[in-house]
């Protein structure tokens, strides 16, 4: 439980007193409070010629927990993480991975084709592909070069 301490402004606290409330407002958590914490995976974006990829880290996320939809450009990627109930809570030393709902969205271009998003899963990485519309993608254009207008006008002379 969190005491109330009275808020003295001209009252120097020393950084002792401030660790030591620091590491108590920690420790008097319960495992219901901390799981009240909302996480976010980690995730890489990157850019090829063909296509957008996402890739998130989800370990210990069943494929079937994930939510991807694409709704207005916004790529949203939901699912859950739940709690091991295989080992007793009491037999815990230590829970420092966030579990529970998470949400990630990530606005997308409009030169991307949301209704061909590949999606795979792979040893707890989530790996979306997006490919890019047509007009998006780079062209090469082939650069025709003209005979020298000197070279030209003398073998016209000819």
């Amino acid at each position: 439980m969190t005491t109330l301490n009275r808020w003295e402004p001209f009252r120097a606290s020393s950084l002792h007193d401030q660790l030591n409330r620091m590491f108590t407002d920690l420790l008097d958590r319960s495992p219901r409070e901390s799981n009240l914490t909302t996480w976010a995976p980690a995730a890489d974006i990157y850019e090829t010629e063909q296509a957008l990829v996402v890739k998130v880290d989800l370990p210990d996320v069943e494929a079937k927990d994930l939510d991807i939809r694409v709704e207005n450009n916004i790529l949203t990627i939901r699912g859950e993480r739940n709690f091991e109930s295989k080992v007793s809570e009491s037999n815990y030393l230590r829970v420092e991975r966030t579990f529970g709902s998470f949400a990630r969205s990530f606005a997308l271009a409009n030169t991307v084709n949301a209704e061909a998003i590949k999606a795979d899963y792979n040893n707890g990485v989530l790996t979306l592909t997006i490919p890019k519309r047509e007009e998006a993608k780079p062209k090469q254009i082939k650069v025709n070069v003209a005979a020298e207008p000197v070279a030209a006008a003398a073998a016209a002379a000819r």
